[in-house]
């Protein structure tokens, strides 16, 4: 079974077009994608929670 894709906050950011603070930000008030951070404290973002996350937005926009 392949692994899960998880996305550097780099790829998540372009793929948003969303600059880091404004992420960050959103992050604070618990709106964003789940981050996992890895023991050398580079942040991951999975693509099943990005696309999860893309969801809820595209609902509550409805």
């Amino acid at each position: 079974m392949a692994r899960p894709e998880k996305l550097k906050l780099s790829e998540v950011l372009t793929e948003l077009k969303m600059s880091r603070a404004a992420f960050y930000r959103m992050r604070a008030r618990g709106q964003a994608p789940r981050i996992h951070k890895l023991p050398n404290g580079e942040l991951r973002v999975s693509r099943a929670d990005l696309d999860a996350w893309w969801d809820r937005c595209e609902q509550h926009a409805a």
